[in-house]
């Protein structure tokens, strides 16, 4: 934002904003933010969060108190350095100042005018109240980052001799008015402000939340000359600006009375096994799981005990985490959908909380200076409307909103030590949080999630976990029982079934079987992608539906151009008039348009005679409603494969010849996995070795070659009857000590180097979670978070262009974004000016030189194989 010097005041007045020649006058702001606070912490969520984190019941001369410390969270704005910023130059010799850590020093009193001022904005009081240096410190660190104590900072206040302004006198009037505006918080009691660790950084995030709303200019007018009648214009203006932002429910939830039911939810569907069970289970279980194959329901079951939860006032929104950007993107219209039926009119538009991406229900936006965005709409005569998407303009605070779908990596931000982790965390608060397809294949991410559970359920908050293929121990450890079930124990449990914290035994319906589906298992000897094309090219011959999943882009693109070379291009996935494939190496504009090109080739609807080959990588796991008539795919971990395995045959429509009994080919290492125990990476599995760690995607050899035996010895698979024991036979500990016994030292061995991978990336976990049970203070945040972000797997370096290019499907592009491992050293700096030549784009970073076609982007070398 460019910033102009204020012309509609003298030095004398301190300012707390000021933009475009205006400024605001720094009582107002903090009384801006002083009254969202009031707004946000009189919602009875909210309220409720607060005390659950400190274990007592809240007064209103507690909430009043914790007002005035939110008033004086830009107290350092006082320092003459700080209000230099916008004085004419020359009329401060000093350097120029912040204003966190000069707040701080205004409250530790060793100078006679930071005395004045500590003593002007009643110190005294505070400390009456029970006001430490934790509490203090929560509020002042609200841009994102606790900051360490400074003993300079108080020699920072040495008084320069300047025109016209007085600090002293400053601060003198400011705790006049702050006196006269929160009266309830003066009043002499005993009682003290609460001291517990996570209510400090609660505390934090919400004074945060408060910044951030009671800075939106659009809502708070500027008003540079102190008006001693402010507080009571704006505290109206903080409750209507909350309410139409969406953080206010109340009206909603008057809509919603009475049509929690899943019918109205769903459009008139009867609800399955699965969702019945998730409609009975008890509100007050703060966590509960659902384990239930692919395809059977498990979002709307998700939807539905929101909306029994929004209903009973215990939560006030929702935030539904995916594992991708592109799962993300896929269900956030069919959660937009589902809002509208269960609101009605004035429904909350779904915010897609996906970096680079800003949407609201159908809308898109356009990111402007100033911070601005505009949508495509709207032609900015909607105000309301425009409020109402204040969540959607910035994905730091999509989790305030009421309905938000997005990627997993936004929420764990919550629980990590990286900047505005307290605002989102306080957002999240209110939220039910579902994770939809968790598992424990990445100990990293599981450590972060639960802990992110930890503190959001310690909170009150209510959370739902959902996946087809959850281990035993993986289940105990996110519930948290001491001990996991024994192998007979855990394939004997009832499937599908739902579990709750603190509950011993699942819900489950045992008088109702779930629709059966087998599925004829081969092995095939070979991951070379002549054979894959050979494979696909005779079904789809044959009038099968095909889909290909390689567990590397490299092997996607090799079997694509496989296909090609055999001169069956007629059979390959269509798109703009030309063969296609999916991944995630694509622009944002064309993997929309691949995403329906994917569904229309195997959508479970009509279809035209013929067959038709669809060659991708994970991003064909989920989310996209897709039906194959026939699977082709890389061996991969027993719970990935479950996934791919319900992407076939997922509805019960006709089937081409030949095809009626639903087949999934399995591709291995032509000469089996010991030799990737050396360790040898091939297409996704094994690991290659870098300073003394194994670095992979499915690096476990034990889990791949059970799972490969489950092939070989049960050629035939019924699900989802035989999920308990397929995914405990791969995975249970058992059943991994049986198989090293078999096969020797060298399995044992590389099994416990991924082991100890695994409980280094656990233990680095711990160490960069967000610590709520230390005290603020005591709280420091690593200089880099960089590489805090880049360990949750998010995308690389988002490239833009200075021009948007026509790519090669004939859409117009304007960004890409690279795989993370290409990516470092890459910023998202300045734009840059691509090529197009023949339909491909060119373009150069730094030192790589990238092509992208229909292929994907692209570069040489073989940094570009995984």
């Amino acid at each position: 934002m460019k910033l102009t010097k204020p012309t509609d005041t003298e030095n004398s007045a301190p300012w707390g904003k000021f933009s475009d020649g205006k400024s605001h006058h720094l009582a107002h702001h903090c009384a801006d933010v002083a009254a969202c606070f009031e707004a946000l912490a009189s919602l009875p969520t909210v309220r409720a969060r607060l005390e659950r984190a400190v274990g007592i019941s809240l007064s209103s001369a507690h909430i009043a108190r914790l007002a005035v410390l939110a008033f004086l969270h830009d107290c350092g704005k006082l320092h003459p350095g700080f209000q230099a910023k916008g004085w004419p130059e020359g009329d401060w010799r000093g350097r120029k100042h912040g204003h966190v850590r000069e707040g701080a020093a205004i409250f530790r009193c060793r100078c006679r005018d930071l005395e004045a001022i500590a003593q002007n904005l009643h110190l005294a009081k505070l400390c009456e109240w029970g006001v430490d240096e934790h509490l203090l410190f929560s509020v002042l660190a609200h841009h994102g980052r606790p900051f360490i104590r400074d003993d300079s900072a108080e020699k920072r206040w040495q008084s320069v001799p300047q025109r016209g302004y007085d600090p002293v006198g400053a601060a003198a009037e400011i705790g006049e008015v702050m006196r006269h505006w929160f009266k309830d918080a003066f009043v002499a009691d005993d009682e003290t402000l609460p001291a517990k660790p996570d209510f400090q950084h609660l505390l934090c995030g919400l004074v945060s939340l408060a910044d951030w709303l009671g800075s939106t200019r659009d809502i708070f007018k500027f008003s540079a000359s102190l008006d001693r009648n402010y507080m009571d214009k704006v505290r109206e203006k903080a409750r209507q600006a909350v309410a139409d932002i969406g953080i206010d429910v109340r009206r909603l939830r008057k809509s919603a009375a009475e049509r929690a039911d899943f019918a109205t939810l769903t459009g008139g569907r009867q609800p399955r096994i699965q969702q019945q069970l998730v409609g009975a289970y008890p509100l007050e279980t703060p966590l509960v799981i659902l384990e239930a194959e692919t395809g059977s329901g498990k979002t709307e079951a998700a939807l539905w005990r929101f909306a029994q939860l929004f209903e009973a006032g215990l939560v006030d929104s929702l935030y539904f985490a995916l594992p991708t950007r592109a799962a993300a993107i896929q269900i956030q219209q069919r959660v937009n959908e589902a809002m509208r039926r269960l609101f009605g009119n004035g429904a909350p538009e779904t915010v897609l909380a996906v970096p680079g991406y800003l949407k609201a229900g159908e809308a898109e936006g356009q990111r402007l200076p100033d911070w601005k965005v505009r949508w495509d709409d709207d032609d900015g005569a909607d105000e309301a409307r425009l409020l109402a998407r204040w969540a959607a303009e910035s994905v730091k605070r999509a989790l305030a909103a009421t309905i938000a779908v997005g990627t997993v990596d936004q929420a764990m931000l919550a629980a990590l030590q990286v900047k505005h982790a307290h605002l989102r965390a306080a957002a999240l608060s209110r939220s039910l949080l579902v994770i939809d397809e968790v598992h424990a294949s990445d100990r990293y991410m599981t450590e972060v999630q639960k802990h992110l559970l930890d503190m959001h359920v310690g909170r009150g908050g209510y959370a739902m976990l959902m996946s087809a293929t959850l281990g035993s121990v993986a289940r105990a450890k996110w519930l948290g029982y001491p001990t996991a079930p024994t192998f007979n124990e855990a394939i004997e449990a009832p499937y599908p079934a739902v579990w709750g914290k603190d509950t011993p035994t699942p819900a489950h319906d045992s008088a109702e079987s779930p629709t059966e589906k087998r599925i004829a298992m081969t092995l095939v000897s070979s991951m070379a992608a002549e054979t894959a094309a050979c494979h696909a090219i005779e079904a789809a011959r044959a009038g099968a539906r095909v889909l290909v999943i390689r567990n590397t882009v490299t092997e996607a693109i090799a079997t694509f151009e496989a296909v090609r070379r055999a001169g069956a291009d007629e059979l390959l996935l269509t798109v703009a008039e030309g063969p296609a494939l999916h991944h995630g190496r694509f622009a944002a504009e064309d993997r929309r348009l691949l995403d329906k090109a994917v569904e229309a080739a195997l959508s479970p609807g009509d279809r035209a005679p013929g067959g038709r080959i669809v060659i991708g990588t994970q991003t064909l796991e989920q989310s996209l409603d897709i039906d194959a008539d026939f699977l082709l795919t890389d061996l991969c971990p027993i719970d990935v494969l479950l996934q791919r395995i319900g992407r076939l045959h997922r509805h019960p429509i006709p089937r081409p010849d030949g095809f009626a009994r639903a087949r999934c080919h399995v591709m291995t290492p032509e000469k089996g996995l010991a030799p990737l125990l050396a360790p040898t990476f091939i297409n996704g599995l094994g690991a290659w070795q870098a300073d003394g760690v194994l670095n992979g995607i499915y690096r476990d050899v034990s889990g791949l070659e059970l799972t490969r035996r489950l092939i070989e010895s049960h050629p035939e698979w019924t699900l989802p009857e035989m999920n308990r024991f397929l995914v405990e036979s791969a995975t249970h500990p058992a059943q991994i000590e049986a198989l090293h016994e078999e096969l020797g030292g060298d399995w044992q061995t590389y099994w416990n180097t991924v082991y100890g991978k695994d409980v280094a990336d656990a233990g680095a976990a711990r160490v960069l979670v967000l610590n709520t049970h230390t005290a603020f203070a005591d709280v420091r945040f690593p200089d880099n978070e960089e590489k805090i972000r880049t360990r949750l797997g998010a995308e690389g370096a988002r490239i833009v262009f200075a021009t948007p290019v026509i790519g090669p499907f004939g859409n117009k592009i304007g960004s890409l974004t690279l795989p993370a491992h290409w990516s470092r050293g890459i910023g998202n700096g300045e734009a840059v000016e691509p090529s197009v030549e023949a339909r491909a784009v060119y373009l150069t970073i730094g030192r790589i030189d990238l092509r992208y076609d229909r292929r994907g982007i692209m570069k040489p070398g073989p940094a570009s194989n995984v």
